[in-house]
């Protein structure tokens, strides 16, 4: 059988079939359009399968595919399903938003990782693979992204490795992917990091904490007052920045949050010292929903915001979470509080499962006068504080 050629496609007007070899034919309707068909056997049955229009499918794709076609009906596969599934596979960017999106409930509200997880790809993986199709990752791709970054930030890098493990696994575990976790192959590419001692986050000595805390209460801005709350509460930054008017009862002094919003996944509720309750009031009206809100309407305010008021009173070796640790620190040394009491103050877990499931209290009318003294420690001059910003 003579191979059809372009221009035999082109001249051919008369309504039939005409071969090309090796299965593939060129229809010719009997209103003149013309596509493409290929005759083979797919598991023990003779199977015509369209391959496209002339228009969109040129000669020589029309074989390539036929032959991909017969390649796979040989393997006792059926070409049209395969077919079906890479019209279907998403990109890499596509399947790892539909990750995140599966598991964001799983994290708590306003957690960094809700922001972070999708946002490191964005940033370093995206760009270099993001477009292509999930199926075809490779541990070469893998590596690409990871490489400039390994030494570089090297945290990140593991982090961003652990998520692209996770969307192809995604990608495994939904039929898009076959062979083994490309991320798997890439690590013994990778070199070791040299591995570092656990670095804390630097923190404040807590004897230095009322003098920071007097020149704190001499700015009058959002940032500087949700600042002087989360210290004045012990909270974390996050916890802080999201506060919402609903979690509070100003009447009685508490603000609890919602097990959602907590580290530990359980609800905790804070008692507020005179000068933290003073601070809640100073803002109302400011928001309807937040207490500290943000820039953008609707939002609470960035994590970098609290981290750059220390950085504008040239505070340069201490961080916001820091406090949490200048409390814990003055509370072991200058207080005669026991320790769960100041456990529970920085919503930690205190003692084993068993423990636990014994001691149910919360400790918080103790922990209401520790919160009370550590404000009276960090405002020794306001301790019968009305207005912290007059």
């Amino acid at each position: 059988m003579a191979k059809l050629t372009k221009k035999g496609v082109d001249a051919l007007k008369e309504p039939g079939r005409y071969g090309d070899g090796d299965g593939l034919h060129l229809l010719i309707s009997k209103t003149g359009s013309k596509s493409w068909m290929v005759r083979t056997v797919v598991q023990g049955k003779r199977t015509d399968i369209g391959l496209g229009g002339v228009k969109t499918v040129s000669l020589a794709e029309a074989r390539v595919t036929a032959a991909e076609t017969r390649r796979l009906a040989r393997q006792g596969l059926d070409p049209r399903a395969a077919r079906k599934r890479a019209t279907e596979t998403p990109t890499f960017e596509e399947a790892a938003r539909t990750v995140h999106e599966t598991i964001k409930p799983n994290w708590r509200e306003g957690g960094v990782h809700v922001r972070h997880w999708i946002a490191s790809l964005e940033h370093d993986v995206f760009p270099k693979i993001g477009s292509k199709s999930i199926s075809d990752i490779t541990s070469a791709d893998v590596l690409s992204v990871l490489t400039p970054i390994w030494f570089q930030k090297p945290e990140t890098a593991r982090r961003v490795r652990q998520r692209i493990r996770q969307v192809m696994q995604w990608a495994k575990g939904s039929g898009f992917y076959e062979a083994e976790n490309p991320v798997d192959t890439a690590s013994g590419s990778l070199p070791r990091h040299i591995q570092q001692g656990v670095r804390h986050l630097a923190a404040m000595p807590y004897q230095d904490v009322p003098g920071f805390m007097a020149r704190l209460t001499e700015r009058d801005s959002i940032s500087a007052r949700a600042l002087a709350f989360t210290v004045l509460t012990a909270a974390r930054s996050g916890e802080a920045r999201g506060a919402r008017w609903e979690e509070f009862d100003l009447e009685k002094a508490v603000w609890t949050l919602p097990e959602a919003r907590m580290k530990m996944r359980r609800d905790h509720r804070i008692p507020l010292s005179k000068a933290a309750l003073q601070i809640v009031r100073d803002m109302r009206g400011l928001d309807n929903e937040l207490v500290f809100p943000g820039q953008k309407r609707g939002r609470p305010m960035t994590d970098v915001s609290l981290s750059k008021a220390l950085r504008r009173m040239k505070v340069e070796d201490a961080t916001v979470h820091g406090f949490r640790t200048s409390f814990r620190t003055w509370a072991a040394e200058r207080t005669n509080i026991p320790r769960e009491v100041a456990e529970h103050a920085l919503a930690h877990s205190v003692g084993s499962a068993v423990e636990r499931a014994y001691a149910r209290s919360d400790l918080f009318e103790r922990r209401r006068e520790l919160m009370d003294c550590w404000a009276n420690f960090c405002l020794p001059q306001r301790a019968d504080v009305v207005e912290l910003w007059a």
